[in-house]
């Protein structure tokens, strides 16, 4: 934190050479992390400035507080506005903002500045920094030191991103500190990646296309009322003939004048339209990727159970005992999926605890997966509540964990990757 708001947060040594964090005692434990995030959820922006600051500074209780903020940010639209200095990114981002709480929404902005030599801060702050917008608990703007992380964006700045959104924020934009074709980190922490371009940027164009070009879903060209503006459409429609394509989404070109706010709305339309896109395909994704493995069926005692499913003409092709979850399995055949027989082995194991309360019946729903482990993994990070604090090796060697019925509206799900 830069600027006025230093002083509640921070303070400075004395030879001005460094900034140190006041040691913040509400993120000792997870708990209080979570009370944290409780009061920033609830609007209260001192807690969101502390909060941010104890993530960008890494300290104590960083990890904690993330974790926390995760199950909130899943639904936040993340636009990241990058290009060469001098194009006019803070300009627009300011159009941006300004677009967006016209329509109701909440906005974060994460502005990734250069590093002061004597700080080790931004060396643009929070004060000159939309200053429109003074007052507006609608709008939260963070500056961020790069401190000499590459790719034009602050190490911290994923971490920061998530706090922002989990205070409600439906969208954060991520400004880059403007260094040049390395820029394109940015576009792995955003869902759309803006790159602005301006007339008179001559071989500035070509000299990008093996970084930026290629990550860009949006091409803006800003101060469009210069000449030499249709003369960089045009070199942008050149290169785009020589890319790759990328699932069907051909970035578009949008003239801009962000001093006026001419063509931001063309603008905002483009990035909610790669919004859309993207986050069809990620469904679509998820849905080949998934295929029922099997229902799992508790019961007494399989001998008695399975006459029924032989008499169907389903046939138990193998039966074992998983010692860790006191259980013994039978396995019958159903097309591409399978019935799963449940016997416990101990009365207060989970299926004998199971079976006491609500008897005989199903007890969970099995999904297979390419990777059990990285689902779990993507699962943990978009907040969904899991059963299962680990991944764990079960009948016939597959590797499992489970989902909380909290999570999938009442039923246990069951996630089952490929065998050891």
């Amino acid at each position: 934190m830069t600027g006025s708001r230093l002083c509640s947060i921070c303070r400075r040594t004395g030879d001005g050479s460094g900034i140190i964090a006041v040691v913040n005692d509400d993120l000792k434990t997870g708990s209080e992390a979570e009370q944290m995030v409780g009061r920033l959820r609830a609007g209260d922006m001192r807690a969101l400035a502390r909060a941010v600051s104890v993530v960008e500074d890494g300290g104590a209780g960083a990890a904690e507080l993330v974790a926390a903020c995760r199950p909130y940010v899943k639904d936040a639209l993340r636009v990241g506005v990058t290009g060469a200095a001098g194009a006019g990114k803070s300009t627009l981002v300011d159009q941006m903002v300004r677009w967006l709480r016209n329509r109701g929404e909440r906005v974060g902005v994460a502005a990734v500045d250069p590093t002061s030599p004597y700080t080790g801060g931004a060396l643009l702050g929070d004060r000159i920094r939309m200053q429109g917008f003074v007052g507006d608990d609608g709008v939260y703007v963070r500056s961020l030191a790069s401190r000499g992380a590459g790719g034009g964006v602050a190490r911290a700045v994923d971490d920061v991103c998530d706090v922002i959104a989990a205070s409600g924020r439906e969208t954060v934009l991520i400004e880059t500190v403007g260094v040049g074709q390395d820029e394109v980190e940015v576009a792995r922490l955003a869902d759309v990646t803006v790159l602005v371009l301006v007339p008179g940027m001559g071989d500035d164009v070509q000299s990008m296309k093996a970084g930026l070009m290629e990550a860009a879903d949006i091409f803006v060209v800003n101060k469009s009322d210069r000449e030499g503006a249709a003369q960089v459409e045009s070199e942008i429609v050149a290169m785009q003939g020589l890319s790759a394509g990328r699932g069907g989404w051909v970035p578009p070109v949008v003239r801009t004048v962000a001093t006026t706010g001419e063509g931001v709305g063309e603008l905002m339309e483009a990035v909610r339209r790669c919004a859309s896109q993207k986050e069809g395909a990620k469904r679509s994704e998820r849905m080949i990727e998934l295929k029922l493995d099997h229902l799992g069926v508790a019961v007494k005692s399989i001998a008695a159970a399975r006459g029924f499913y032989e008499a169907l003409g389903m046939m138990v092709t193998h039966e074992e005992t998983v010692e860790h979850e006191q259980v013994k399995t039978a396995m019958l055949p159903l097309g591409e999926s399978r019935v799963e027989l449940l016997e416990p082995t101990a009365e207060d194991s989970v299926i004998g605890r199971f079976l006491a309360k609500r008897g005989e019946g199903l007890h969970h729903i099995a999904v297979r997966v390419e990777d059990a482990d990285a689902m779990f993994a993507r699962l943990k990070l978009d907040g969904v509540l899991l059963a299962s604090d680990a991944v764990r090796v079960g009948a016939g060697g597959h590797r499992y964990f489970f989902v909380h019925p909290a999570s999938t509206g009442g039923v246990l799900l069951e996630i089952v990757g490929k065998a050891c």
